[in-house]
């Protein structure tokens, strides 16, 4: 189990592989951002994207997909994230892409009223097969300690 305290500020951890399919990009599309140029190639052909592209927020999820399953490899203490800052989408994700994760604690925060428990600042950026940044945003997640 992995506690705040192990964890130190400028700690770096690479993880994931989600391989990106047209069905998948689809559904997401249409039951959660059913604008055109996800849900259409030929729509798609006449916007920036030039072809089909994920949602972001579809990017989103696959990266917290590959968060949760890396947590399932190395269990973490984390009591939940407290939000998201400096959400960015870098690049269209399309369907065939492959994509995985790396995250970078940027600064640590025990607790004054909760000496059992700690923040963390960290940096995620997901990555395509071409190792191109499609996403980045910072977050804070609450873990417990392991010593109060």
């Amino acid at each position: 189990m992995l506690y705040w305290d192990d964890i130190q500020v400028g700690m770096k951890r690479s993880f994931g592989r989600y391989e990106v399919t047209r069905e998948e990009v689809l559904d997401f599309a249409r039951k959660y951002d059913p604008q055109p140029f996800h849900l259409s190639d030929e729509a798609a052909a006449q916007t920036h994207f030039g072809r089909l592209a994920a949602s972001g927020w579809h990017t989103c999820a696959m990266t917290m997909s590959m968060m949760v399953a890396e947590m399932a490899v190395q269990p973490q203490a984390s009591l939940g994230a407290a939000g998201i800052d400096e959400l960015r989408w870098l690049k269209p994700v399309h369907p065939g892409d492959v994509l995985r994760v790396e995250t970078e604690v940027l600064e640590m925060t025990p607790s004054r009223s909760r000496p059992e428990m700690g923040s963390l600042k960290s940096q995620t950026i997901t990555y395509n097969q071409l190792d191109e940044p499609v996403l980045r945003f910072v977050g804070l997640v609450l873990m417990r300690r392991r010593v109060a």
